[in-house]
């Protein structure tokens, strides 16, 4: 171990990761290129300044902003029904305002194929696309590549249905870096997804209203340092932005709080590290990774030891690690579980959700760390229900200790992490994910092809 037991029972004991989080969430909302985002900024390099790194700074980027105003969905046959206000119909960001009234078509969980059944009835219509991935499907199929097909097949408008119960309407991106994108856009909750798909049935013609703005903004990245002053460095990473809709706890105030948590026991005196450790909370996650990509467009990447990247990582102590196809960091993760008595699950795929993926698309070894639960898919996120009482403090000080562990040994001079080439990881990609890419304007390998 590189913690020592002092270390990790100061860990146990602490409320200082569930303080920096309590002070995020009662911001309200973070959402990227506005003042909440600013004022959670300012939280984190606070807590940096707390937990002992120095030169905790904030730093300004360009974004495209959105900023969100009233949506709603009017049905008008087979019943009429209104439905409007935050809690019945959410617009989707970077869709553009505009109305559209079409009849309903329903495609399901929104696989190219179901898109395709139902092609010859999508010129004109409202596409409904459910947020659920098919379990024979071998990757997650982003809403904004189910928005951006239903655009090429014609679609006036776009509803996305959350499949989960609650009565809770699903927000999140789909413009990218392609924004503004070509149609309205709206989340609605999984019960009036299923109305409309009873609905669909019998023929069902309704109005998809949005009012939103498009303008550039500024957002920004917090970054901090500890550990000796090496060029070589290792990163830790979280996005502090949120959808305006809700408190943003679990994705991702929550991480951003274990960067803070994490650096506070690194800095330790009795904790050595070998090399930097940059602690970094990313602006702009939510609306296209803007904050990643600022930063590693300023990085020397060639100094860059490894990324890890925390993104949900409270809902519960058990950890979960996306790869990346980065071996030498999954046996990193998994000999601090077994050491920790923790458990552990991973997946290899490269994947191009989260900050962490802007490194990734360079080679540089990265990593996201998330938690997982019993609720399927994403679960609160993305809705009024990520809330600071849906998580628990002794899985924030479980995670940290694992965290900790695990970036003290990325900055051990006896842990190598390998990196790839741009040619090797644009082979690694997937199909579908390569799809996605082009859709949203994000391929970055067009000197490659």
């Amino acid at each position: 171990m590189r913690l020592t037991n002092a270390a990790v029972g100061d860990a146990q004991t602490s409320g200082f990761a569930w303080g920096v989080l309590t002070d995020l969430v009662d911001v309200g909302s973070r959402m990227a290129g506005q003042e909440g985002e600013r004022a959670g900024a300012a939280v984190v390099r606070g807590a940096f300044e707390r937990a002992g790194a120095r030169n905790a700074r904030i730093e300004e980027f360009e974004i495209p902003g959105w900023w969100r105003g009233d949506s709603s969905l009017t049905i008008h046959e087979p019943r009429e029904r209104v439905h409007d206000g935050h809690q019945d119909v959410l617009a989707l960001p970077g869709c553009p305002s505009g109305e559209a009234t079409g009849r309903v078509v329903d495609v399901g969980d929104g696989t190219d194929e179901a898109f395709r059944r139902r092609s010859d009835e999508l010129d004109g219509a409202i596409a409904m696309a459910s947020s659920s991935t098919p379990e024979d499907v071998d990757r997650w199929i982003h809403r904004m590549e189910k928005y951006v097909t239903a655009a090429e097949h014609g679609a006036s408008a776009f509803v996305f249905r959350n499949h989960l119960d609650g009565s809770l309407p699903p927000t999140g991106e789909v413009g990218y870096h392609e924004r503004p994108g070509p149609i309205p856009a709206v989340g609605v909750s999984c019960e009036v997804g299923k109305r409309l798909a009873r609905y669909a049935e019998e023929g069902c013609e309704a109005t998809v209203s949005v009012d939103c703005r498009n303008e550039p903004t500024t957002s920004v990245n917090v970054e901090a340092a500890i550990g000796p002053d090496t060029d070589e460095h290792v990163l830790l990473t979280a996005h502090v932005d949120a959808h305006d809709i809700a408190d943003g706890a679990n994705d991702n105030g929550a991480g951003s709080a274990l960067v803070a948590e994490v650096g506070r026991l690194l800095a330790r005196d009795d904790v050595e590290l070998d090399r930097r450790v940059r602690l970094v909370t990313f602006g702009s996650e939510e609306i296209g990774l803007w904050g990643a990509y600022h930063c590693a467009g300023t990085t020397d990447l060639d100094d860059t030891k490894c990324v890890v990247n925390l993104d949900g990582a409270a809902n519960s102590r058990n950890l979960r690690v996306g790869t990346n196809g980065f071996d030498s960091m999954a046996s990193v993760f998994s000999a601090v579980t077994n050491d920790l008595d923790a458990t552990l699950s991973a997946d290899d795929t490269v994947s191009p959700h989260g900050d962490q993926w802007a490194f990734v698309q360079e080679g540089v070894p990265a990593v996201m760390v998330s938690t997982t639960s019993e609720q399927s898919g994403r679960g609160w996120g993305h809705t009024h229900a990520d809330t600071l009482d849906k998580l628990d403090s002794r899985d924030v000080r479980d995670v940290a200790v694992q965290v900790a562990e695990a970036v003290a040994r990325f900055a051990a001079e006896e842990v190598e992490t390998p990196p790839r080439t741009r040619a090797e990881t644009r082979e690694a990609i997937d199909e579908g994910y390569e799809r996605e890419l082009r859709k949203g304007g994000r391929w970055p390998y067009d000197d490659l092809d």
